[in-house]
């Protein structure tokens, strides 16, 4: 069994993240949980792409800014996109490479381009996807708990399952790929997963939406105690332990942490290119 710093040696993964939007003017309280007296910044958005073993894989996928896409981007302030399938042509890679995605959650900016990739085999947790389900049937009234979701991506996703590509995975799962695996996660939303990813660098962590900045896990000064995020539809206890067991997978480590709304926009990592102001930055 591999260390934690240590790939299997038989699988091991370049991995890239690659920066489609950025938002406009996002309270930081609404990322991490008590900063009120902190204002608003700009906030980048990414998903990852993992290659090789002739395989091109995506965890996550960001959105298409078209249909209910448009609307859903204006209501949380994101002026500034340019379109994922843009940004992996930059890396050689067409809709039609792409053989898997791991899908963190069901969030529009982390699932909202799966019909974009029609060989994609669709790998999310059960409890995710039937969560949004049973919460999408609720009266309008408890329409908070799904006002970060596009229907339509749910609606894709059972296209998925209709043509034999959606996985449903329950819990951790080892070599959903090779080289590649899903921890539970869950706290943000109730059936959150994050990737883990051999490489020759060691494991590297894709933490999705499970942790928005690096200070949910180091906390207020560095002093190590966590810190909620600032919004979610699951439990403050759940996103902790989630938060515990990102440090444990990482051992502490933030060079093997990839955050997707990383408020340094990856500065740990390699640039390769930026286009139209968008980063794609070379992680292992």
């Amino acid at each position: 069994m591999a260390t934690a710093s240590q790939g299997s040696g038989t699988h091991l993964w370049e991995v890239y993240v690659i920066e489609y939007a950025r938002s406009q003017d996002q309270p930081v309280a609404s990322l991490i949980q008590g900063a009120y007296a902190e204002g608003v910044m700009s906030v980048p958005f990414g998903f990852v792409l993992a290659r090789g073993h002739g395989r091109n894989i995506l965890v996550d996928c960001g959105f298409m800014r078209e249909g209910n896409g448009i609307a859903v981007a204006d209501r949380f302030g994101i002026p500034h996109w340019i379109s994922p399938l843009r940004m992996l042509a930059e890396l050689g890679v067409g809709p039609g490479d792409v053989s898997d995605i791991v899908l963190s959650h069901a969030h529009f900016d982390h699932m909202g381009s799966i019909e974009q990739f029609p060989n994609a085999r669709l790998h999310i947790q059960k409890s995710e996807l039937l969560s949004w389900i049973e919460l999408l049937a609720l009266p309008p009234r408890f329409g908070f708990l799904t006002s970060v979701l596009d229907p339509d991506d749910i609606y894709s996703a059972l296209d998925a399952a209709r043509d034999h590509r959606l996985m449903l995975l329950d819990g951790d799962v080892d070599d959903v790929l090779p080289g590649v695996h899903v921890r539970f996660g869950p706290g943000h939303t109730i059936g959150q997963q994050f990737a883990v990813l051999e490489t020759a660098a060691g494991r590297i962590v894709v933490a999705g939406d499970c942790v928005y900045s690096s200070r949910n896990l180091t906390g207020t000064n560095h002093d190590g105690v966590y810190i909620p995020l600032g919004s979610g539809i699951g439990s403050v206890w759940d996103q902790l332990k989630s938060f515990d067991r990102i440090a444990r997978e990482t051992a502490n480590d933030l060079n093997r942490l990839v955050i997707l709304h990383d408020f340094d926009r990856w500065a740990r990592f390699t640039r390769v290119t930026e286009i139209e102001g968008f980063r794609i930055i070379r992680v292992a």
